[in-house]
């Protein structure tokens, strides 16, 4: 059993703020269990690794005898997240909430442990509420207090609409850790507002105040907006091996530290050791084919995850990819450039009409896929390398 300040030291990795971490320390000095809670709406039927951020910490705790909840938020999901949003959001039918939540049970267990996970759906509380109920809830909070959060205040300080059940997703999401009696709630940055308002509606309820743990938001394979599906930036967790493994592998090479920090579980000494060894003089492809093949392991298994690397070899290193390969980044203003500006616009072809003629040749290849169709647009968030000929390589990045 690790000590607490161990405990504490492993929890604390790749977290982006712990309110209050004092009280962690205590917790964790009551040699209990301690109850775990993060939340999910199931908006989308598919995960990516940008969830899973979240999600490993949940192991993280698991692991050291914690118990861990991972709450549905089949309720909250048809209210529809505010979160971030310029506008209202709209809710998911009854339906939809269902499937998704279907097949996240089937993808979380790629990581937790389904023997020591409980899965829970916080309609179970919330579908049973009056609307008495519901309304005496909505009495806790303030509208003032509301309107501190950020998203909020933008939407009323430029006139735009917010419409009232907006205001009871905080709540119903903090009414969560009152029906759990959570004693720690992770989730991303954005959720850090909602996760308070938990801490204080369990205060109201005579609990202790649970422990509120954010961690950052990933960012996607361009390296600069967050991990979307919706932006094509993303690696699906459902993907098969070896795309995922092709995607991983076109991440720049300072993005490769920020994933092994937030998606590996190698010891942080062990991750240390290998950026040392880059910094003197290892190639930096070698330390990303271990990052690589370790998430591609997680997902399906050792055996897909070595094969998908054997055929990444085969695909690039044997069309004679240059060890470097120059990173070159385009503004796509419209949401997507045509691929003959593309290969313009990187420098590796001098005109659109060259462009053209070497895609008619079959001389121009994305991600080691021969491009065919001289109409492809690449969307804004795609990050890719570009082969034309067998001199000619770049990773470009779409924002």
């Amino acid at each position: 059993m690790l000590s607490v300040s161990e405990q504490l030291k492993e929890l604390v990795r790749g977290t982006d703020e712990v309110l209050v971490l004092a009280e962690l320390e205590n917790r964790l000095a009551q040699s209990r269990p301690l109850r775990i809670k993060a939340g999910f709406d199931p908006t989308a039927p598919d995960l990516h690794i940008g969830h899973t951020v979240l999600i490993n910490k949940m192991r993280q705790f698991q692991q050291l005898g914690h118990d861990v909840t991972f709450l549905i938020g089949d309720f909250t999901g048809m209210i529809g997240d505010p979160t971030g949003k310029n506008a209202t959001r709209p809710p998911l039918t009854r339906d939809e909430v269902v499937e998704n939540a279907r097949t996240y049970q089937d993808q979380i267990f790629k990581i937790l442990d389904p023997d020591q996970t409980t899965v829970a759906f916080n309609s179970s509380w919330m579908g049973t509420m009056s609307a008495a109920d519901l309304i005496q809830l909505a009495g806790k909070y303030t509208v003032a207090r509301m309107l501190e959060r950020d998203d909020f205040s933008r939407r009323y300080a430029d006139g735009k609409p917010i419409a009232v059940h907006e205001f009871l997703y905080p709540l119903v999401q903090g009414y969560d850790s009152v029906a759990l009696e959570s004693d720690v709630e992770l989730g991303g940055t954005d959720q850090k507002f909602n996760l308070l308002v938990g801490r204080q509606l369990q205060q109201t309820w005579g609990q202790p105040p649970q422990i509120v743990m954010t961690v950052p938001l990933l960012e996607g394979l361009d390296g600069v907006q967050k991990m979307s599906k919706s932006l094509g930036n993303y690696v699906g967790i459902a993907e098969p091996a070896s795309e995922m493994f092709g995607k991983l592998m076109s991440i720049s090479d300072d993005l490769m530290w920020r994933y092994f920090e937030l998606l590996s579980f190698r010891p942080l000494t062990e991750v240390a050791a290998l950026k040392a060894g880059v910094e003197a003089g290892r190639n930096p492809m070698e330390v990303k084919f271990e990052l690589a093949q370790e998430i591609v392991a997680r997902f399906h298994d050792q055996a897909a995850a070595e094969a998908a690397r054997a055929e990444f070899v085969a695909r690039f290193r044997k069309g004679a990819l240059p060890e470097e390969i120059p990173e070159v980044s385009l503004s796509a203003e419209n949401g997507g450039i045509g691929i003959a500006d593309v290969l313009r616009q990187s420098g590796l072809t001098s005109s659109n009409s060259e462009s053209f003629r070497m895609i008619r040749q079959g001389a121009v290849r994305i991600d080691g896929e021969r491009v065919e169709d001289r109409g492809l647009e690449l969307a804004s968030g795609s990050c890719v390398v570009l082969q034309v000929g067998k001199r000619r390589v770049a990773r470009v990045t779409l924002s």
